[in-house]
């Protein structure tokens, strides 16, 4: 009864709220919803809520399953391209603790650059085929990357000009779609902190922190969109592509929702 009173307290005062607002109200909403897990203990996505799959989660992390898929990241990432260049020629501070400041609106193209593009733009520069998304090359680097940013606060800025890029991804994550007629937010919102089935759901602040994600249903690293195509699939409504508009404005807006808690250490 609580959680459906705050959740419609919620949605009542987000419909027209500003981004500043909007970020404020979410925030409110999970210190209501979970008063004893601090900002920044978001970060650990559905790790905050449960000691017992904290517990797991550190054990893990002992023998991390993802640290060779790491390491084939930060090869990849330091290999010369046929022109001698390499990736750390292409980024601030040779690529090193950056994944934080992305995505970001790009004022020149008008359009939301995520780290992934990023990095197929470094290749497309330097005459190097352009990467599949989704891929486990892109995956491994955008992991590696986003690795040397463990501990970095997410700094999304949004400029005028990309409120209606961000607009857009607040209207996707609360839009009911699929045969199931759920949103992100039925889950992420409404349901934060319950159980589907043996998994817990996990709340939308924070969503953006903690990516490219080792998965032990599927025994491999993804990245945030392949998980955006799942929740798609599972409540059965048209799936986007990968790097589309759609869920990169969805990114876009679930990154300004996470400025403050860091990228998961």
């Amino acid at each position: 009864m609580k959680l459906c009173f705050l959740a419609f307290l919620f949605f009542a005062k987000t419909l027209l709220a500003s981004p500043l607002v909007d970020s404020q109200n979410i925030r409110h909403f999970y210190q209501q919803l979970f008063p004893n897990v601090p900002l920044g203990k978001y970060a650990d996505g559905v790790y905050a809520f449960d000691a017992d799959a904290q517990s797991a989660w550190q054990a893990i992390n002992e023998f991390p399953p993802y640290e060779f898929d790491l390491e084939q990241g930060e090869i990849l990432f330091n290999t010369a391209f046929k022109n001698q260049r390499s990736y750390t020629d292409c980024f601030a501070n040779k690529g090193i603790a950056i994944a934080q400041h992305f995505p970001f609106w790009d004022e020149a193209s008008q359009k939301i650059i995520t780290l992934v593009m990023a990095i197929n733009q470094c290749r497309i520069n330097n005459n190097e085929v352009k990467l599949k998304y989704e891929a486990a090359e892109i995956t491994y680097l955008s992991a590696y990357m986003a690795y040397t940013s463990r501990g970095q606060r997410i700094q999304t800025k949004l400029p005028s000009s990309a409120l209606t890029a961000y607009k857009a991804g607040k209207s996707y994550f609360y839009q009911r779609r699929g045969q199931l007629n759920f949103s992100c937010a039925t889950c992420h919102i409404d349901n934060a902190g319950k159980f589907i089935r043996s998994e817990i759901l996990s709340p939308a602040l924070g969503h953006t922190t903690h990516w490219s994600a080792y998965r032990l249903k599927t025994q491999k690293l993804g990245s945030l969109h392949t998980r955006f195509k799942v929740c798609n699939k599972l409540i059965r409504a048209d799936i986007d592509a990968a790097q589309s508009p759609a869920l990169r404005q969805l990114e876009f807006f679930l990154s300004y929702m996470a400025n403050g808690p860091s990228i998961r250490k």
